[in-house]
C-alpha cells in the first residue's frame, strides 16, 4: 500500500463553558471538515466508497489525557480513522457561570489537522 495525501484541513474549536477538552477537540475537527467536498476521492483517486479513505486526525488540546477519543472521531462521517492527541492549544481565562456548570474560569481552545490519504497503488 502506497499512501498519498489528498487533502489537509485545519480547524479550531473552543469549549467556553464546561472545561471539557473533548468538546474543544471535537469542535476543532468539525471546523476543519465543515466546508469541504471531496469529489477527488472518486474522480481522481478512484475510490468506490468514502470509507476507503484513510483519515488521520491530529489534535493539540489542553489536558489531552482527558479526551474521549471515540467522541472526537465520531465527528468524521467516513474513513478509516485514527486520532493523535498532544498537549497544546490554549487555556484562556474566561468567566465561570454557575448555571452553565462551569468548574472554573477556563476556556479551552484546541487546534486540529485532518489529513485524508488514499492508496495510490
Amino acid at each position: 500500500m502506497v499512501l498519498k495525501r489528498l487533502i489537509i484541513e485545519m480547524g479550531m474549536g473552543v469549549d467556553q463553558h464546561g472545561q471539557d477538552p473533548t468538546v474543544a477537540a471535537a469542535r476543532a475537527v468539525r471546523n476543519a471538515i465543515a466546508h469541504n467536498a471531496l469529489p477527488g476521492v472518486w474522480e481522481v483517486a478512484g475510490l468506490e466508497h468514502p470509507n476507503q479513505m484513510i483519515v488521520e486526525v491530529q489534535v493539540a488540546v489542553p489536558y489531552p489525557e482527558q479526551v474521549r477519543e471515540d467522541e472526537v472521531l465520531a465527528v468524521l462521517p467516513f474513513g478509516q480513522k485514527t486520532l493523535s492527541l498532544e498537549s497544546g492549544g490554549m487555556v484562556v481565562q474566561g468567566r465561570a457561570i454557575p448555571e452553565l456548570n462551569d468548574k472554573n474560569d477556563e476556556m479551552l481552545i484546541a487546534v486540529a489537522a485532518v489529513t485524508v490519504l488514499v492508496d495510490s497503488d
